[in-house]
């Protein structure tokens, strides 16, 4: 698993000097440049900072812009950001709800530069926002979850009690129970996003407790369970990307948390009109800021997708609303 990781990270940092040779070779007034600062965990996490990459890398082929971005797995979150306002982007992006403070501190200290956050919301004027609906994704896996589940127990593994992980645990909850009220959940928290050996065994004790279908809503750490999940013969869902890639005996289907999407349009919109115009955003299954990644390994019945295309219309509807607390 390290090696395969380590060969996904040299093909990202690969991709990210394709960026810096084009600078090279494009001129002119009109340019746009865009730095990024990723979350703890930094490429080749196979989810949240791989997916903003790719939009920016699809912004780059398509637009014309540069791009630019640092990792700070040391956690000195404000002098990477600093490092990227004193190049002069366009727009520099935070990644993450932990990098929010941090985020916040350098861009009172700079008023003209354009922020964007993702993953946390900000007051400041500077500093556009976006969050997503996670719950809404999750909840399309919980039910798929509780209609391939054999034991009628899944397992949820978070990275963090944070609100952002809440909504993964809650939509995926009530997804479930849409399906099967009697069905049973087992909850554990990491506290970590970066260990897979943590996840691993986490979800090895849930595993041993009776879930057969796990979801992991814990970056690098839930890509441990997902891979405990496969050595177990388990069903597991994703996060964020679709991970079928990771564990292709395992991963069912995965909550696309589209960051690649809205960093693409964001971008566009900076482009095309010099500015963002909004300082918030909230995506959801609505908005097309996340679904559900395709259904592999076993096969839903014409009732169990017609019940999820059905839930999906009531979510977007707001006949069906998912209870944050």
């Amino acid at each position: 698993m390290k090696k395969f990781m380590m060969i996904l990270r040299v093909m990202m940092l690969a991709a990210a000097g394709c960026s810096s040779s084009s600078a090279d070779q494009t001129s002119g007034e009109n340019l746009h440049t865009i730095g990024i600062l990723l979350s703890d965990t930094g490429l080749g996490d196979g989810s949240f900072n791989d997916s903003a990459f790719r939009g920016l890398e699809r912004a780059r082929d398509e637009l014309g812009i540069l791009f630019d971005y640092r990792e700070a797995p040391d956690g000195n979150f404000e002098e990477a950001l600093q490092e990227l306002v004193d190049q002069d982007h366009d727009l520099v992006i935070g990644l993450g709800f932990s990098i929010q403070e941090a985020l916040e501190n350098v861009a009172q200290e700079h008023p003209k530069q354009q922020f964007l956050l993702i993953d946390g919301f900000s007051e400041l004027d500077n500093i556009t926002s976006i969050t997503f609906k996670e719950q809404e994704g999750s909840f399309l896996v919980g039910m798929v979850a509780a209609m391939k589940t054999k034991t009628n127990t899944l397992g949820f593994i978070g990275g963090a009690d944070v609100p952002v992980i809440h909504r993964f645990e809650k939509g995926f909850e009530q997804g479930a129970k849409y399906v099967n009220p009697s069905i049973k959940i087992l909850k554990d928290n990491a506290n970590n996003f970066g260990d897979a050996s943590l996840g691993s065994s986490i979800a090895e004790k849930q595993i041993k407790a009776g879930a057969d279908f796990l979801y992991p809503a814990a970056g690098f750490t839930g890509v441990g369970a997902i891979q405990a999940a496969q050595k177990a013969g388990i069903y597991s869902g994703g996060v964020d990307s679709d991970q079928y890639f990771i564990a292709e005996k395992s991963v069912v289907t995965s909550m696309l948390k589209k960051i690649d999407n809205a960093v693409f349009n964001l971008t566009k919109e900076l482009v095309s009109e010099g500015k963002i115009s909004e300082s918030t955003f909230e995506l959801g299954l609505k908005e097309d800021g996340v679904g559900l990644a395709p259904v592999r390994i076993t096969e839903l019945t014409d009732d169990e997708k017609k019940m999820i295309k059905e839930a999906t219309d009531k979510i977007i509807s707001g006949e069906v609303t998912i209870k944050m607390h």
